[in-house]
């Protein structure tokens, strides 16, 4: 009995699971109908909408295309030479001891700008004023035995005169004034030099510059001669020199336009940064330098705010002349190719290609020497499609960015993609 039960449960559990797998079987086939046909709905409408847009873009891409146009312009233009220049002081001086003994005081803050003359180190006076002290008593000596020489010199003469007493005698008496006047002549310049000796314990600064750092502190034992040790070093900073290596192909122009009015020197920390100061050239080597074909230059600039420090590589620029009535557009429209560089003008609205001659760039702005006479419409970033005879619009009179997307944008706005449409409504911004 147990066992036909136990049967029964088996045979009713595989049926169960049989009408499950049947029941989930059928679910997801009909699950996969439904999603076939929207998607072959999805496609259609896809396909349609395609279509239609594709419709729209044939027609714009055969309408004018948009551009951006600058005036070629006349105007006065520097003719210049770029270069990289490096500051350096126009009087360096390195202030050494000149007199041994102990660093008392440093009167002034390392980095501080010093004038001509200012004190600058104190080194113990004592050894000099003992020094001035013992020659000055000497020099006072000698003066006393001079003014007894000569006392004496006074009495004898007329002695001699009235030949009481020899002319040897006398002249004895004329010898050692001579000698001890010789004597007080010596002893007063050897109180000068212990004078300039004691002078030398207060240490002045010889130019007016800027200071660097400090090399002896108070309290150290500094000496003379070769041993003497550099106390501080002085750049004279107002003002101060560039020096410049400019290539030898512009030697033969510099020579012509030396110590004209025209001729100066720009200096910016960067190329890209405005100029700080300005100057004149006021050195040329005499020899080109056979290694990197340059010869050095240098100019003066004032640098009364110290824009400029020593050592600095700065961007010069050497003005040579002003040229009159250049004719002048931005980089941005000057297009490389094959022939050369050319730039798109618009003519009748229409783009052609005209080729120019640079003669140079300053800036953002080129300088064309041939090719262009100004006035002209001179088309800018000019887009990848652009092409000699293209039909233009000007950007911004109603026209859109792109002149391919023209009848899509009608497409989805009216429900026109009619290219003869767009191609109508775009000509009639066309520059003319």
């Amino acid at each position: 009995m147990r066992a036909l039960v136990k049967t029964l449960l088996v045979i009713c559990v595989l049926a169960a699971g049989s009408g499950l797998y049947w029941w989930q079987t059928q679910a997801n086939t009909k699950s996969a109908d439904a999603g076939s046909g929207k998607t072959a709905k999805a496609d259609g409408k896809a396909e349609g909408k395609g279509k239609g847009k594709g419709s729209g873009r044939r027609g714009g891409a055969g309408g004018p295309i948009s551009v951006r146009v600058v005036e070629v312009a006349r105007q006065n233009m520097p003719v210049v030479i770029d270069v990289v220049g490096t500051v350096e002081s126009e009087h360096t001086v390195a202030v050494r001891p000149q007199v041994v003994g102990v660093v008392e005081a440093v009167m002034f803050k390392e980095g501080d700008f010093v004038k001509e003359g200012q004190a600058l180190f104190r080194v113990d006076p004592r050894p000099a004023q003992a020094t001035v002290d013992q020659v000055r008593a000497t020099v006072a000596r000698d003066q006393a035995q001079l003014v007894q020489a000569r006392a004496q010199e006074a009495r004898l003469r007329p002695l001699m005169e009235k030949d009481y007493i020899t002319r040897s005698e006398f002249d004895v008496a004329a010898t050692q004034v001579k000698a001890l006047e010789a004597t007080a002549e010596a002893s007063r310049a050897s109180l000068e030099q212990a004078q300039v000796q004691l002078s030398y314990s207060l240490i002045k600064a010889p130019i007016s510059g800027r200071t660097g750092g400090l090399a002896i502190k108070a309290g150290n034992l500094v000496t003379t001669g070769n041993g003497a040790p550099t106390l501080v070093i002085i750049n004279r900073t107002q003002p101060i020199l560039v020096s410049l290596g400019v290539p030898q192909r512009y030697l033969e122009e510099i020579r012509r336009y030396w110590n004209t009015p025209e001729l100066k020197v720009q200096i910016s920390p960067n190329p890209a940064a405005p100029v700080v100061a300005e100057g004149t050239l006021v050195f040329m080597d005499n020899t080109v330098n056979p290694t990197t074909v340059t010869i050095t230059l240098k100019a003066r600039v004032k640098n009364d705010k110290e824009e400029l420090w020593p050592g600095q590589f700065v961007a010069a620029r050497i003005v040579l002349k002003i040229e009159k009535d250049a004719v002048v557009l931005p980089e941005s429209a000057v297009q490389p190719g094959q022939n050369g560089p050319f730039v798109y003008v618009v003519r009748d609205g229409k783009a052609a290609m005209q080729e120019v001659q640079v003669s140079r760039q300053i800036g953002n702005m080129v300088v064309i020497a041939k090719g262009l006479n100004g006035g002209e419409q001179a088309v800018t970033d000019a887009p990848p499609s652009l092409a000699d005879n293209s039909p233009v619009v000007l950007r911004g009179a109603g026209a859109p960015e792109g002149g391919g997307q023209a009848g899509e944008a009608k497409g989805k706005g009216k429900g026109k993609g009619k290219p003869e449409e767009a191609g109508k409504e775009a000509t009639e911004t066309q520059v003319k």
